[in-house]
């Protein structure tokens, strides 16, 4: 039973509103390879980075250990519509560390998806037929594709995400 491959991974992307003015986001990704860690500062009510931290831990590839530079590049993007071709272009120049980027997008998404979790809450039906629900939640997902593998209920595979598919 000796060199079997093991490979683990878990990633949480939270938001929180440090005052009226300013909301947090992080991203942690702990894996058997990294361990890194990921907060950006958003202004409100433009949705404009102004502050971006990052920690990694551990991690195997040598361009990851100081992604500080690469990061603060993003520091002025605003979260919206054209923001992770520009978050790819900014950390893509100077470092080879996809993840990070990725890291960061999440953030973004995170941010996005906060909003969108108060309008869920109060106008979303609570479809009790499994089949109603894997239709209503279905059509959310199609209609507002960022929502696709952000969590386990929409993560590949599920029934509710079943004949959606996958953003290019």
């Amino acid at each position: 039973m000796a060199n079997i491959l093991t490979y683990s991974r878990n990633r949480c992307t939270c938001v929180e509103q440090v005052d009226e003015n300013t909301l947090r986001a992080t991203c942690t990704l702990q894996d058997t390879l990294t361990d890194a860690f990921v907060e950006i500062l958003v202004g409100l009510p433009d949705l404009e980075i102004v502050d971006v931290r990052c920690e990694v831990k551990r991690t195997e590839q040598e361009p990851c250990k100081d992604p500080a530079l690469s990061l603060a590049k993003v520091i002025g993007v605003r979260i919206g519509s054209g923001m992770l071709k520009i978050i790819k272009g900014l950390v893509a120049e100077t470092t080879e560390c996809k993840q990070l980027g990725f890291m960061v997008e999440e953030c973004c998404h995170g941010v996005i998806l906060s909003f969108t979790k108060d309008v869920l809450l109060v106008s979303s039906p609570r479809p009790t037929d499994q089949e109603e629900a894997r239709e209503f939640y279905g059509k959310m997902v199609k209609e507002n594709i960022r929502l696709y593998n952000r969590c386990a209920a929409f993560a590949p595979g599920s029934d509710l995400v079943r004949g959606v598919d996958p953003p290019k």
